[in-house]
C-alpha cells in the first residue's frame, strides 16, 4: 500500500519512466507476493496447529484411558466427549487465530511506526497509539465485559452435550414416566444461557469493530493533516503525503483482527483449564517397570482385600478369594456389595485400600497394568459394541486375525450358525452399540471377542442380566462350555447358579452405600 501510494503520487508529477521502474516492479511483486505469502502463512500455520492439536488430542486420550474408570468417577461421558473434541480443537483457535494474528500484526504494525514515524513524527504517534488502542486497549476492556461471557461458552456447550446425550440415551424411560417434558424444559434453560453468552460475546465483537474503523479514521486524518503541515514547511515531499495517509489503512487491516483474536483467546483458556482439570486427574492404579512372570497358566489371590472407588468411602471389606487355573467361581449378592469392584481390582482399574491381590505370589500392584490386561479379560455387563460389522467388532481384540479364527470363536459362543446363516456373514452390521442384535447375541459376541483375545483368565459381570431363569441358566452353560479350560469368575446376583460352577463365593451388604464407577457413568479402558 505505501509503494503503491509513492508510485501514484510520483507518476502524476511525469518523471522520466525510468525513475519508475523499481516501483512499479515492487508493487507487482507485493501485488502477487501477497496472495502467495497469505497461502504460506496459512498452510504453515495450520500444519504447525494440527501437529499439536493431534499430539494434544492422543495426549489426553491416553490419560483418559489410563485413569479410567475410577480416576474419572467426577466426569460425566457426553462432558469428557465434548472435552476431548470441542476443548482440544480449542488449541488449533489458539495457534492460528490468536497467537499467528498477534504475531503478525506485531511486525507489520512496528514496521509501519517506523516508517511513518521517520515521515512525520505526529502521524507515526498517532498510528502508534491507533495500534495500541485496537490490539491492547480494546481486548483488555472485552476481558473485563466479556469474560464471564466467553468463560461460561465452553462449560455451557459441554453442559448441553451432557444434557442432550442423557436425553437421547434414556428417551423410552423418560417417556413412560413422563419426564421427559421437564427434561426439555431443562435443555431449552441452558440453550437459552448459551444463548445469552453468545449475544454478549457478539456485541463486544461489534463495539471492538466499531473501535477499530475509529482508529482507522482518526490516524488517516491526523496523518493527512500532519502531513499536509509538513509538505507546506517543505519538510515533506509531496508525493510522500499519500504514503502517510494511506498506509494505516493496510496497517489495520492486520491489526483489526486483534480484537476478535483476543476474544477467542478467553474462549480457549476457558477451554484449557477444562482440558486441565482432565489433565489433573491422578491414576488410581500405579504404574511399575515390567517384571517377569511365570508362564500360565496363573493363579490369583486376594487376601484380606478392601477397596474404595472414592476417599473414606469403603466397597469392599476383608475379602478372601482364591482363583486357581481353571477355577470356575461364581461371585454373588445384592447390588452395592462389591462384586464388580472385585472385578475392577482383578484387572486393575482400581488398587486395593488394605490387604493384596497376588498372581502366582507377585503382588499386582507390581505388575503394570496392561500385562495384567493381558491375562485377565473383563466382559462387563454392557460391553460395548460400535456400530459396524460383526468382523470390525470381534477384530478389536485381534486386528490381525483370519476369517477362520473368527468362525472358529463364533462357534465357542454358539453364533457360528447363526452368522453363517445371515445374508452378510460377517461383514452383518450391527448398528449402534449392537441394537441390531438381540441381548443373548450382544452378550454371546461380546464373549466371542474376549475368546478371540485369548485371556488366560475371565470376568463374566453379569452376563444374564434381564434374562429369565431358564434362559440365563442357558446362557451360563453356554459361556463357561466356550471359556473351555481358561479360568472363569461369573458375577452374577443369581443364586440359582450354584449347579454350574464348581464354587460359590457371597458377598455381604455393604457397610455404607458405596459411590461406585458405574454410578458415574465409567468409561471402560
Amino acid at each position: 500500500m505505501a509503494t503503491s501510494a509513492w508510485l501514484i503520487s510520483r507518476a502524476a508529477l511525469h518523471p522520466p519512466v525510468l525513475h519508475l521502474m523499481v516501483a512499479i516492479v515492487a508493487v507487482r511483486a507485493f501485488g502477487v507476493g501477497r496472495g502467495a505469502l497469505r497461502y504460506l502463512e496459512r498452510l504453515f500455520g495450520h500444519d504447525a496447529a494440527l501437529r499439536a492439536l493431534g499430539s494434544l488430542r492422543v495426549r489426553v486420550f491416553r490419560h483418559l484411558a489410563r485413569v479410567a474408570p475410577a480416576g474419572l468417577a467426577g466426569f460425566r461421558r457426553a462432558d469428557l466427549a465434548q472435552r476431548l473434541a470441542a476443548d482440544v480443537d480449542a488449541v488449533l483457535d489458539l495457534l492460528t487465530r490468536v497467537l499467528l494474528p498477534y504475531a503478525v500484526a506485531i511486525v507489520v504494525g512496528a514496521g509501519s511506526v517506523l516508517l511513518i514515524g521517520a515521515m512525520s513524527p505526529i502521524a507515526g504517534l498517532t498510528l502508534a497509539g491507533g495500534i495500541l488502542l485496537v490490539g491492547v486497549g480494546v481486548p483488555l476492556l472485552q476481558a473485563r465485559a466479556a469474560r464471564r461471557a466467553d468463560g461460561r461458552l465452553a462449560p455451557l456447550r459441554g453442559e448441553l452435550a451432557t444434557g442432550a446425550a442423557d436425553l437421547l440415551h434414556g428417551l423410552p424411560d423418560l417417556i413412560a414416566y413422563g419426564a421427559a417434558a421437564d427434561r426439555l424444559d431443562r435443555l431449552a434453560r441452558v440453550g437459552a444461557e448459551l444463548r445469552a453468552a453468545e449475544r454478549r460475546s457478539s456485541v463486544m465483537a461489534g463495539l471492538a469493530a466499531a473501535v477499530t474503523t475509529l482508529a482507522t479514521g482518526l490516524s488517516v486524518l491526523v496523518g493527512l493533516a500532519a502531513g499536509a503541515v509538513a509538505v507546506r514547511s517543505g519538510d515533506l515531499k509531496g508525493e510522500l503525503l499519500a504514503v502517510v495517509v494511506l498506509t494505516p489503512l493496510a496497517v489495520f487491516e492486520t491489526v483489526g483482527t486483534l480484537p476478535a483474536a483476543a476474544q477467542r483467546f478467553a474462549a480457549c483458556r476457558a477451554a484449557m483449564r477444562r482440558l486441565t482439570e482432565v489433565l489433573a486427574t491422578v491414576s488410581p492404579v500405579s504404574e511399575p517397570a515390567a517384571v517377569a512372570l511365570p508362564a500360565g497358566p496363573h493363579t490369583l489371590e486376594l487376601a484380606g482385600v478392601g477397596a474404595a472407588w472414592v476417599p473414606g468411602r469403603p466397597v469392599l471389606h476383608d475379602l478372601d478369594l482364591t482363583l486357581a487355573p481353571g477355577d470356575r467361581v461364581a461371585l454373588v449378592g445384592p447390588s452395592g456389595s462389591g462384586k464388580s469392584t472385585v472385578a475392577a481390582l482383578l484387572v486393575r482399574f482400581l488398587d486395593p485400600t488394605a490387604g493384596r491381590i497376588t498372581m502366582d505370589g507377585v503382588d499386582l500392584r507390581d505388575i503394570p497394568s496392561d500385562r495384567v490386561r493381558q491375562i485377565v479379560g473383563y466382559l462387563p455387563e454392557d460391553a460395548y459394541l460400535f456400530d459396524s460389522t460383526i468382523a470390525a467388532n470381534l477384530r478389536i481384540a485381534r486386528p490381525d486375525a483370519t476369517g477362520d479364527e473368527l468362525r472358529e470363536v463364533l462357534a465357542q459362543a454358539r453364533l457360528r450358525d447363526w452368522v453363517d446363516g445371515l445374508p452378510r456373514g460377517l461383514e452383518t452390521a450391527v448398528g449402534e452399540h449392537g441394537m441390531e442384535l438381540s441381548g443373548g447375541e450382544r452378550r454371546r459376541l461380546a464373549l466371542a471377542r474376549a475368546l478371540l483375545a485369548g485371556f488366560e483368565v475371565l470376568i463374566l459381570d453379569e452376563p444374564t442380566e434381564h434374562l429369565d431363569d431358564e434362559t440365563a441358566a442357558a446362557l451360563t452353560r453356554d459361556l463357561l462350555a466356550a471359556a473351555g479350560d481358561r479360568t472363569v469368575l461369573l458375577i452374577t446376583h443369581r443364586l440359582g447358579i450354584a449347579a454350574e460352577v464348581d464354587r460359590v463365593v457371597t458377598l455381604g451388604e455393604p457397610a455404607i452405600a458405596p459411590l461406585r464407577a458405574a454410578d458415574a457413568e465409567p468409561l471402560h479402558a
